[in-house]
């Protein structure tokens, strides 16, 4: 099946860094898929948004997955090590099942707490299951990326 290109947007407003500089493997490594990440802004990187139009299947307070509906699924994580959390300064907009629409908030979270609580508040965005070269970049690394413009194509 070759699906259209699929468009993914930045959840959270920040710096865009390669996703092969975030601080655990499991990201860094690709092992997840590929993707980019986004350091987020103290003050307007707390709201995290759906960065595709699909079925949010996966939904903790620190990630979530939305999948669309071609079988495509994106992970958004909020910060690394963050599930240690226990959920705690994440608050969830949606639940598990809804259908959303892109650009729709999800997770409200401060990403300076985060930080101040000795963890990395870095978001990758992944391409589930996807290629290398299925997906390609539409923002550069180190650039400013405002939650909601266009951050990946896959397909």
């Amino acid at each position: 099946m070759t699906a259209s290109p699929l468009t993914v947007l930045v959840p959270v407003t920040g710096t865009v860094i390669d996703v092969t500089d975030v601080d655990d493997p499991v990201f860094s490594a690709g092992l997840v898929g590929p993707g980019l990440a986004v350091e987020p802004d103290d003050t307007q990187g707390g709201e995290a948004v759906a960065p595709i139009t699909g079925t949010v299947v996966k939904l903790h307070p620190h990630a979530f997955v939305v999948k669309h509906e071609d079988g495509r699924a994106i992970l958004v994580h909020l910060g690394i090590n963050t599930v240690q959390l226990g959920g705690e300064g994440f608050t969830t907009h949606v639940a598990q099942g809804d259908h959303v629409e892109r650009g729709t908030v999800l997770v409200s979270w401060d990403p300076k707490a985060v930080r101040a609580g000795g963890r990395s508040a870095v978001c990758p965005v992944v391409a589930l299951e996807a290629a290398p070269d299925d997906v390609d970049s539409l923002a550069e690394v180190g650039a400013w990326a405002a939650r909601g413009e266009e951050l990946l194509t896959w397909g």
